[in-house]
């Protein structure tokens, strides 16, 4: 079973749109996953234009691809780099802890995810 940051079982992070690498909803991670979508975010407006800007469109609907388009207030698995990248450009959206794999610990330490926390 994955687990989150705190070490507890992986909460689910949005089931609209589905998320996850596996679309599973959930933010679990395995060796395909080379973006190491991780980490459950909560869109903004801000974050979503930063995202289109680095070359990742998550605000156009792909119907071919059940992607609905996302809108600030979704819930997301982003890539750990991408979130990483907004952190360090000072738009980093909200994070859902005990929605966030554990893995996201390898890239960003548990002190500085926690002053993200989506409350």
């Amino acid at each position: 079973m994955a687990k989150n940051v705190f070490g507890e079982p992986i909460m689910v992070c949005s089931s609209y749109p589905l998320t996850g690498f596996y679309r599973n909803g959930c933010c679990e991670t395995g060796p395909d996953d080379l973006g190491t979508h991780t980490v459950c975010a909560v869109m903004t407006k801000e974050f979503l234009e930063f995202s289109f800007s680095m070359g990742n469109d998550l605000i156009t609907p792909r119907p071919e691809y059940t992607f609905p388009g996302l809108q600030p207030g979704d819930k997301w698995c982003l890539c750990v780099s991408r979130w990483a990248e907004a952190y360090k450009a000072g738009i980093a959206p909200l994070i859902i802890l005990e929605a966030s794999h554990e893995k996201t610990l390898d890239y960003i330490s548990l002190e500085e995810l926690v002053k993200f926390a989506f409350i």
